[in-house]
């Protein structure tokens, strides 16, 4: 195609996890021309999106933050516009805001053997660009990195409730949070129980007249100081990157710990969280009822309470929590199959997000439509018979970040090994009939249940096994071969 401009590296995604491969790629690759390609017209990722009251981090930043910029802000539990702040200061430090190309939609990935490089078929859909200018843009590269997460940032989760059109007030997805919303001195109901309802909660009842937490059944909560004095102490004695390194290091031991106990010693573990719970609410709380999951901890991931924040709502009768099923909306609130009655002015639906793999890209590769739920995954990385591509992917069980910084890094390894040997392709296959298929994502949360047919697999072994275990994955992703009986490598070029 004419005018088609030609790339190393094509970088999907300009969040947390795109911009880090472009600082990876610019130190560790300095030969090779890349660019970002953003849906967006900011870049943030879902730091910028959601717009919801109290939207933070439940990741503490000292292992949310990239490992080659310092996190110094004094909260370790941050805010979405300090998070902001710091891809902002990370893409002007590494003078990457001229790599990123934003307003731009990624439709179509075009894998061709012969010539051993990607088309990339995107729309343009940029504020800045002429109603009479083509939207459909093409680019080529080498090889594709996939930095788009895996949330569908068109919409969010909510299910059918009967009697929905008959509510009076507001309905609102905290995804498509309005600017103009006003819940001052309203009854305000928000349904669900997990991370963004935990968020929403304390902030909203700053206001509110009185907030209702409306869950079908409880969720593992656990309070945390938003202020690491540790590490604060540390940074005022050491350079900052040291001190980093030692609490980062701290943090991400102290995780991996807790996740290995509650995996190993649930019934021991389940009741310590609810026992901290009910530290903080008191001994009258009904915690049975409304804090006591029927799941194991970690079998969902944990929802973060900083400082105690929601539950000192609770205590202070600004916030509630009501454990039943929904029968239907009505005029002025919400009936419960109890026959209970919650008044409403404005309803939030926290419940849930949609999965979107590799966002919404057609893959095709020589021809043939990518069919990923049949595929596996390699590394927790790659996907199986698909050349010359990564995916970004963090962990469910600790920090987004670290398993990106990691993906990043091998990318970095496996392009300078193709380029020292001569290989133009690289492609994990699997050819063990034997290899047992297990689920992607070891979650039982609603919206990785709602989009298992979306999802590639993963393997019984490595290198086909998703570790979820940061420690396991230095080894092999920073420092073990990039040779082994499941990656091909081709296309050798003279020398």
């Amino acid at each position: 195609m004419s005018g088609m401009e030609h790339f190393d590296v094509l970088i999907v995604g300009a969040g947390i996890s795109g911009i880090g491969s472009g600082v990876h790629l610019q130190k560790k690759c300095p030969n090779k021309n890349f660019i970002i390609i953003e849906g967006r017209e900011q870049l943030g990722g879902t730091w910028d999106l959601f717009r919801y009251p109290g939207i933070r981090s439940d990741s503490d930043m000292y292992t949310l933050g990239y490992v080659f910029k310092p996190w110094t802000h004094a909260k370790a539990i941050a805010d979405a516009p300090a998070i902001l702040d710091y891809l902002r200061e990370t893409v002007s430090e590494n003078a990457l805001a001229e790599k990123i190309r934003y307003g731009r939609h990624v439709k179509r990935a075009t894998w061709s053997s012969e010539d051993s490089q990607w088309t990339i078929e995107v729309e343009n859909n940029s504020r800045d660009l002429d109603a009479s200018t083509n939207k459909t843009e093409y680019y080529s590269c080498n090889f594709l990195h996939m930095c788009s997460g895996y949330y569908d940032f068109s919409e969010g989760y909510t299910p059918e409730f009967k009697g929905m059109e008959n509510f009076s007030g507001p309905i609102i997805h905290p995804q498509q949070w309005p600017e103009d919303i006003d819940y001052a001195n309203k009854r305000v109901v928000v349904i669900g129980s997990g991370a963004t309802a935990v968020t929403l909660i304390p902030e909203i009842a700053k206001s509110a007249a009185h907030v209702t937490m409306l869950q079908r059944s409880p969720t593992y909560v656990v309070s945390r100081p938003a202020v690491d004095a540790l590490a604060n102490r540390l940074r005022s004695l050491l350079p900052a990157k040291v001190a980093y390194f030692l609490i980062r290091w701290r943090n991400v031991l102290f995780q991996q710990y807790i996740y290995r106990r509650c995996q190993k010693y649930p019934e021991q573990a389940k009741q310590r969280l609810i026992d901290l719970v009910r530290d903080d609410l008191g001994p009258d709380y009904d915690v049975e009822t409304h804090f006591t999951p029927k799941y194991n901890p970690w079998d969902q991931r944990l929802c973060l309470v900083p400082d105690g924040d929601m539950f000192e709502a609770i205590k202070e009768g600004a916030a509630s929590v009501v454990t039943d099923h929904i029968d239907c909306f009505t005029e002025n609130g919400i009936l419960l199959k109890s026959g209970e009655n919650i008044p409403a002015d404005l309803i939030i639906t926290a419940t849930g997000l949609k999965l979107q793999f590799l966002s919404d890209v057609e893959f095709v590769i020589d021809g043939n439509s990518l069919q990923a739920n049949n595929a596996l995954t390699y590394k927790g990385m790659m996907i199986s018979d698909v050349p010359n591509m990564a995916m970004s992917m963090g962990y469910t069980n600790a920090s987004w970040t670290l398993k990106c910084d990691l993906t990043c890094d091998y990318v970095c390894r496996l392009l300078n090994y193709m380029d020292k040997h001569g290989y133009t392709r690289c492609m994990p296959h699997n050819s063990d009939l034997a290899l047992e298929r297990e689920a992607y994502m070891g979650l039982s949360s609603g919206y990785v249940e709602r989009a298992a047919d979306l999802l590639p697999g993963q393997g019984t072994r490595p290198p086909w096994k998703l570790h979820q275990n940061y420690l396991k994955d230095i080894v092999m992703l920073r420092h073990g071969s990039l040779e082994d009986e499941a990656m091909e490598f081709s296309g050798r070029t003279e020398a």
